[in-house]
Parts: structure tokens; C-alpha cells; sequence
């Protein structure tokens, strides 16, 4: 089965059927975040450093970074924020704009092996995107959309899909480098958005057998408390064959159904990894073996 390896300069990350899932930290980004995109534009890139450190040392394994700020210089933002970061964390990178020269100057300033976020279906996106992502070795990210827009029909996402790894395979790209993202629409607005995404994960592990990644929190768009669904949302989608998700680490308990997730499929092995992360430490004079205190002389 597929497996993806990215890297920093000095540690792997493997998305693939069959290891943890992957979380990509989503906190760099501007939009919708006013006082992060005026200090990036402003080159102060405090805040930019302190979410990277606080990502990873919530249990993201990867970071998304992007830079897109209007009126802003963005491929020399990216790069500067990409720099910032592997100065402090050795964790892969995605780096993430619509723009080729953003991710050029992004993937010219990076250590490493990146995933490239994102192409489309759109031809004259591929054309564009692919050529890059092969000259830089990296990953890339493919959103299951073209010129038609976003289907509800999976099968028709599919066909988009297979399009991206086909077009991919014609530079040189192999298809455990395409991670597809199947596109996670609003559940409130669409009723079947859940199904659709589960039935096109499964479609494409066993058929395509490319590795997945989402944006997760998009399920629970203009819900009130999201946060349940997008946590009951995520163990579903690990159960479906998805294998990584751009996802906010900063809430423990979204982690927590992530780590369930490998528990209950079985990638935890031997629960050694929730075991380690939640079992409760002992307290003084308690027995391990007895789990209670031993009576004192």
C-alpha cells in the first residue's frame, strides 16, 4: 500500500495505510487571523514561531504554513515564515498557496522534503504545479475539483482524482506522492457530506491506493458546538482509510479522538501509544501491579 515520506532536515514523517495518522498543524495561516497577517506583512514573525511550537508540542507531526495576506509580498513572506520555523521545530512542512511563485520561493527556502498544498484538476493548474513539484522532489497535495467545479457525486471526485495521479505519473511523480483531498463540504448545507467523503476515501485507497488529507473542521462550518462533530468526524474518517487531516492540535480533545482512532484500527498496537500519552501516573507509595497504595510499616 501507499506510503508518503516527508521530511525536515533532520526527521521523517510517513503518511500511509497503516501508521498513524497524521496531523498537519493548520494555526499558520492568515485568513481570518487580522493581528497574524498584520505582523507577517509587518515582518514580525513572533507569533508565527510561538503557533509552530505550541502545534508540535500538542501532537502535530506536520505544519501548514501559508501566507496568503492581500497586498502582501507572499512568496517572500512564505519563505521568511518557512525559515522561521525549521529554525525552532525539525517537523515536515506543507507548504501551502495557490500562487507558483510563492511555492517556489516556499520550496526554495525549505530543508528538506515538503508537501506541496495544493493543485487542482483544473489542466492549466497542473501544468503549472507539477513541473515544480517534480524539480523539488516534494509531495503534492491534489483537491478532487477541475473546471466544473465541486461535485456531490464521490464518483465524479474520483474521476478528478485519478486525473491529478495520471497527469502526476507524466511527470515523473508517483502516485504515493499525490496525498487527494476528497474535499470535506458542510454538513449543515449538505445533508450526505459525511457519506460522500466516506465513500470516496474508501474508493480511493482501494482503488487508486493514494494516501488522503482534508481540511477536517470544514464538516462543522456555521454549526453551533463544532467541536463535537469535527471530533466524532475524525475517528470516522480514519475508519474510512483516511490517513492525515489538516486539523487545529491546539484542542486536546480533537488529538484525543485522533489517537482513539489508530486505537480502535488497530495502528496502535498494543494501545502502547495511548497508554503512553493518558495513563495516569502513579502516585506515591501505590503498588503498579496492585494499583493501590501498600500499607506503610
Amino acid at each position: 500500500m501507499a506510503t508518503t515520506t516527508l521530511s525536515s532536515s533532520s526527521r521523517e514523517v510517513t503518511i500511509g495505510f497503516g501508521h498513524p495518522f497524521v496531523m498537519i498543524g493548520e494555526r499558520i495561516n492568515p485568513t481570518g487571523r487580522k493581528i497574524l497577517a498584520a505582523e507577517m506583512k509587518a515582518g514580525d514573525y513572533s507569533r508565527v514561531v510561538a503557533d509552530a511550537i505550541a502545534q508540535v508540542e500538542a501532537g502535530a507531526q506536520m505544519l501548514d504554513i501559508n501566507a496568503g495576506i492581500p497586498l502582501a509580498d507572499e512568496p517572500a513572506i512564505l519563505a521568511e515564515s518557512i525559515r522561521r520555523v525549521q529554525a525552532v521545530m525539525d517537523v515536515p512542512i506543507s507548504i501551502d498557496s495557490s500562487i507558483i511563485e510563492a511555492l517556489e520561493a516556499g520550496l526554495g527556502a525549505y530543508q528538506g522534503r515538503a508537501l506541496v498544498n495544493s493543485t487542482t484538476g483544473e489542466t492549466e493548474v497542473l501544468e503549472r504545479v507539477l513541473p515544480l513539484v517534480k524539480k523539488y522532489d516534494a509531495a503534492i497535495v491534489a483537491i478532487s475539483n477541475d473546471e466544473t467545479g465541486i461535485s456531490e457525486d464521490p464518483n465524479e471526485r474520483f474521476k478528478v482524482a485519478k486525473k491529478i495521479v495520471e497527469h502526476a505519473a507524466d511527470y515523473g511523480i508517483k502516485p504515493q506522492d499525490v496525498v487527494v483531498d476528497p474535499l470535506v463540504m458542510p454538513i449543515g448545507a449538505i445533508s450526505q457530506a459525511g457519506n460522500q467523503v466516506f465513500e470516496l476515501v474508501r474508493k480511493l485507497r482501494s482503488e487508486l491506493k493514494v494516501n488522503t488529507t482534508c481540511g477536517a473542521s470544514n464538516v462543522s462550518f456555521g454549526l453551533p458546538q463544532r467541536s463535537g462533530i469535527n471530533n466524532a468526524f475524525l475517528p470516522m474518517l480514519i475508519a474510512a482509510g483516511m490517513t492525515s487531516a489538516i486539523v487545529n492540535p491546539l484542542h486536546p480533545e480533537l488529538v484525543q479522538a485522533i489517537r482513539a482512532g489508530d486505537v480502535l484500527t488497530g495502528v496502535d498496537d498494543g494501545c502502547t501509544k495511548w497508554i503512553s500519552a493518558y495513563k495516569e501516573p502513579l502516585k506515591e507509595g501505590e503498588n503498579p501491579r496492585e494499583g493501590r497504595r501498600r500499607r506503610r510499616a
